[in-house]
Formats: structure tokens, sequence, C-alpha cells
């Protein structure tokens, strides 16, 4: 069942998701929120992360940068349903989801449907590689996901180059036929903007230049994404059938795909 989150028709959803902690979630959701914001955009940022990193996020964000207005998803109030409480303002266009870490496959279900996009970040460790196979395996064949909608895209996170770790991850990645749309930088810029309550597009761009190339092909992907109109199979939920003739073997062959089983290239 997808989660019901009042709001303009024509808001666009963003999902990060990726139940292992550590992954880089939040750092991701609250920069693709900076982004958006520091371009004009109308811009929500629903945390529902019990250690409410986004929310203490917002709270350090100075008053001179774009507003992005916060929903604290993880709390429960007595006398609020839970729909009002998801409410977004009906001035808001662009919503972006921090999920909850150790989320079950059950809950993939609740925020996939209906999202423009869904971004998974990864780390470049064998740990970290197998439980996005896992992940990835779930959000194709258990939450429905479509590949052909491209609406999933996976962030290559905390990534040095020319390193054993970092070329494991994208072995794995380029052959799971998933856009790999970003490479993101282990830089402490994310650490200081973090601490500022900015985000990586707001800082100076003397300090911050190498890192903001880096998320050329991660904006200009998502732009598209946004900027696709959502069709039935986006906003299916999971207990329907997927698109007659797309049978999971199309979606990925998880006989064959040893390195997706294993989470090893």
């Amino acid at each position: 069942m997808a989660l019901s989150i009042p709001s303009h028709r024509e808001l666009r959803k963003i999902v990060v998701l990726n139940p292992k902690g550590g992954s880089g979630k939040t750092t991701l959701a609250i920069n693709v929120a900076g982004y958006l914001a520091s371009i004009g955009r109308p811009t929500a940022l629903m945390d529902f992360d019990p250690q409410a990193s986004s929310i203490r996020w917002l709270k350090k964000r100075p008053k001179d940068q774009p507003a992005i207005y916060g929903i604290a998803a993880y709390e429960t109030r007595m006398g609020v349903t839970r729909s009002f409480q998801l409410r977004v303002p009906n001035e808001i266009r662009y919503l972006v989801i921090d999920t909850p870490a150790a989320m079950t496959t059950a809950q993939l279900t609740e925020f996939t449907p209906g999202a423009h996009a869904i971004l998974v970040p990864v780390l470049p460790s064998s740990i970290d590689i197998h439980a996005a196979s896992r992940l990835i395996a779930d959000l194709l064949l258990v939450a429905k996901v479509s590949r052909r909608m491209g609406r999933l895209g996976v962030v290559a996170n905390r990534v040095r180059e020319n390193t054993l770790g970092f070329k494991k991850l994208m072995s794995f990645l380029d052959r799971l036929q998933i856009p790999i749309i970003g490479a993101l930088r282990d830089s402490q810029n994310y650490v200081h903007a973090a601490d500022e309550g900015i985000s990586i597009h707001e800082m100076h761009s003397s300090r911050s230049k190498k890192d903001l190339l880096s998320w050329l092909s991660l904006t200009s992907w998502l732009e598209q994404r946004l900027n696709t109109p959502l069709t039935s199979r986006d906003i299916l939920n999971s207990g329907e059938s997927p698109d007659p003739g797309l049978s999971s073997a199309e979606i990925i062959d998880l006989r064959t795909y040893q390195g997706l089983r294993d989470g090893m290239p």
C-alpha cells in the first residue's frame, strides 16, 4: 500500500532509500533538496528516519538560504491522523523523502509508487555491494519498480577513484542494467556543508568545484525524470500485476546473476 501524502497534484516525489545504515542516504537526500531549493524550486524534505538527521540539518539552515519545508514523518502525534501529519503544503512542487534505515522489504512498496525518481546510494565495500544487490532485486521483483520506466538510479557514494573498492563497485553496478547516475567524491565538503545547514550546491564554488562537477550527471538524470510524466506503471501498487509480457526473468535473472545474489562482482 502506498503512503497517503496529501499534496498538490503536480508534486514531484524523489525517494532516497537504502535500508543499510551508513550508506550516505541522508547526505544524498539533503543535497538533492538543497539543489532543488538553490535553483528556485519550492521544495519539502520529509524525514522518516528516527535519527532525524534531515530535520536537524534543516534547523541549522541559515535564514538567507532558500527555504526548504521540513516534515518530521518519524514523529507520532496524539490526536492527529497520519495523513494530516504527512500533508505537504499546496505551494510545494518537489518532495524529497529520506526513508528510514532498516526498512523491510514490505515497506519498499509504501514508498516507491508514484515516485518520479528513486535514488539508491551505494558505498564501495563488499558489505554494501551485497546489501545493495538484495535491495535492487527487491525493488525490481517485490516493489515492481519498472526498469523500463527508468525511474531507478544508483549513486556511487563516497568514492575514491582508482581504488579496488571503487573498481569492484563500478563493475557490479555496470552489470545490473540500472543507470549509474553519479559517482560522488569522498569529500569533507559534505561534512562542512551539513554542519552549516547548507548543501554542496550552496557552498562557495571555489571550495566545492570538484564536488559540483561530480553532481552534473546526477542532476541531469534527475531533471529528465522530474520532467517525465508518471505513467500507470509508475503508480502501480506492489499487489498488482506487472506489464503483460514483462517477466521477472526480463527484469533480472537471479539464477544467472551470481554477482547480484552474492553481492560481489
